[in-house]
């Protein structure tokens, strides 16, 4: 697979432009699933579940024109027939992979069956993860978390996609307090790997273990 990770999905020029590259073709002829799933444990995940699907976030990913895009709600998989969305997963060019709680999204990802999936997909297949679906992608999450009750799950182990943790939404631009540098550089201390803290203007694009940092903004790589 290749990778990008976002902080706040496809905010700028410059990140459409890494998406394109990756996918290797126009989005108009890319076919897309996406990943609604972590924000379901919030306040008003309903909404914000719709927000995404229906393209209307401040940053979409949905609703770039896509060629065809389907909807994968990890907690319906279990009660699923693999062969019934296995095949699809397989075939897709791009997962989708939305923010939230990244503890509840990675719990569902094992639990689905897709975390097991995802390391035989295509190499041409490209994992786009916005905050909490970009965390989810590393090896640990250092112990952050967005969400106070940790439904499901407390720990801080990750998928490991990746050999880098990321921390999203440096300098935040939706309304909500920024982690303050001493915070995040607290947080980093924790990790075993290196750490990307990115504001919503950056991304990371990730191709054979190659890492790219793609920006309009401010970033931060912290070393253990």
């Amino acid at each position: 697979m290749k990778f990008l990770l976002c902080s706040s999905g496809i905010s700028n020029p410059s990140i459409h432009d890494a998406l394109v590259e990756l996918l290797g073709k126009p989005i108009a002829e890319s076919n897309a699933l996406c990943i609604p799933t972590g924000v379901q444990p919030f306040p008003g995940g309903p909404s914000h579940v719709y927000r995404f699907i229906s393209g209307t976030t401040s940053s979409p990913m949905c609703g770039l024109g896509w060629k065809s895009l389907g909807v994968l709600e990890l907690t319906a998989l279990p009660s699923v027939k693999p062969d019934d969305w296995i095949p699809a997963v397989q075939e897709t060019d791009a997962l989708l992979v939305w923010g939230g709680s990244p503890l509840y999204l990675c719990h569902w990802m094992r639990q689905s069956g897709l975390a097991d999936l995802l390391p035989s997909l295509r190499p041409e297949t490209v994992y786009v993860g916005t905050s909490g679906g970009a965390m989810v992608a590393t090896p640990d999450f250092g112990g952050a978390s967005y969400d106070e009750s940790e439904p499901l799950t407390g720990s801080d182990k990750a998928l490991g996609l990746v050999d880098f943790s990321v921390f999203p939404h440096l300098d935040r631009e939706d309304g909500i307090p920024a982690s303050p540098l001493a915070e995040i550089e607290a947080w980093a201390a924790r990790l075993s790997v290196p750490a990307y803290v990115i504001d919503d203007q950056t991304a990371i694009k990730v191709v054979d273990g190659n890492v790219d940092v793609v920006t309009e903004g401010h970033w931060k790589r912290i070393t253990p």
